[in-house]
């Protein structure tokens, strides 16, 4: 039995970059020192070596990761490495948050505001939400912002006309677009970013008076998140930093001069969280996958019966989907909702 190749077999992250921030004793949200410990866990979908933990506040219920990681430590967990294990049903659920009817969901939500000459879109990855939206709003010029890449990509496919690569928080990026769109949309892309209330405000700074912010996000006051604990499909450490209550992201907005117009769960709630948990927990139940950064892979008939064990589970995770579609609608109109949408004018 041999060890994996060097190229193949890239060490911990930790054992080579400053992964994580220092430790935090109060809330980035309101400042309270009144934490809780929420959860610890590793990377349950990429089996990337790590522990992470997760506080809530007392006071306000912001839910974040403490310690943070730092740039460095999120660009190699964002990485994908090559002959790492994936979990194809979590991620298969994941997409879920992106499909094509939930992108119609939110396109259609904006029509009652009338068509906007020109619509922002961060955290787009690939722009296909912008290339959904232009469907119902066809006189509309599209951009995409995203951290990656893949918004060059996305424009040289003719989903966006403009590509901007970075954060909205940075000045540099943020300055020549102050006051140009009548539409920023951020959808699933607060809980990934290392300071959503900068993300907010970022977005506000680039809307032209009157403008309206689309957001969607994960809440982590759903029932299942408490329930299923690290299981909870949304928690997806290390990946999201923070989840923010409805409470917290409504009274933010208005503070800084916004009318809420809609806060609403009940037609974003994703109903993956059974089968997210069942897929999880199956996984890691069984002999542990081959990884890059073993140094000694495991045998083959361990490598085998895991297969075959996660083919087995298969229906399982069916029948926790099909659960889940089941209770879908009572979960959308209760605590057990996973996300809401919110849309808000900026003042005129």
């Amino acid at each position: 039995m041999t060890a994996h190749p060097a190229p193949s077999a890239p060490p911990a992250p930790q054992a080579t970059t400053p992964v994580h921030e220092p430790r935090r004793e109060d809330c980035p949200w309101c400042g309270s020192a009144r934490l809780r410990n929420r959860l610890r866990t590793g990377d349950l979908r990429q089996y990337k070596p790590g522990s992470f933990t997760v506080d809530a506040c007392r006071d306000c219920g912001h839910t974040f990761q403490n310690p943070r990681l730092t740039a460095q430590g999120l660009a190699l967990y964002h990485r994908t490495v090559r002959g790492a294990p994936r979990d194809p049903a979590s991620d298969g659920l994941l997409a879920l948050r992106a499909s094509p009817r939930r992108h119609r969901s939110a396109a259609r939500a904006m029509l009652r505001f009338g068509e906007p000459e020109s619509w922002l879109d961060v955290g787009t990855g690939h722009a296909r939400f912008p290339a959904t939206a232009r469907r119902f709003f066809p006189y509309t010029a599209f951009d995409g912002l995203d951290p990656t890449p893949r918004v060059v990509r996305a424009r040289s496919a003719e989903r966006v006309e403009e590509a901007h690569v970075g954060r909205l928080t940075d000045p540099r990026l943020a300055a020549p677009l102050r006051a140009r769109y009548d539409v920023v949309s951020m959808l699933h892309h607060l809980e990934g970013t290392p300071d959503p209330r900068a993300e907010l405000h970022a977005a506000l700074s680039v809307l032209r008076p009157g403008g309206h912010l689309l957001l969607e996000t994960l809440d982590p006051r759903s029932l299942f998140a408490v329930l299923l604990g690290r299981w909870w499909l949304a928690h997806d450490q290390p990946r999201h930093l923070h989840l923010i209550p409805p409470p917290n992201l409504r009274a933010e907005l208005e503070a800084a001069g916004c009318t809420v117009l809609t806060l609403d769960h009940r037609p974003v709630h994703v109903p993956h969280d059974l089968a997210g948990a069942t897929s999880l927990a199956l996984s890691h139940a069984l002999p542990a996958p081959d990884t890059p950064w073993r140094a000694i892979p495991p045998p083959p008939v361990q490598r085998h019966a895991r297969t075959a064990l996660l083919r087995a589970g298969i229906p399982l995770v069916a029948l926790a989907a099909v659960a889940d579609l089941l209770l879908a609608p009572v979960a959308r109109r209760t605590r057990c909702a996973n996300t809401y949408r919110v849309i808000a004018r900026k003042a005129a």
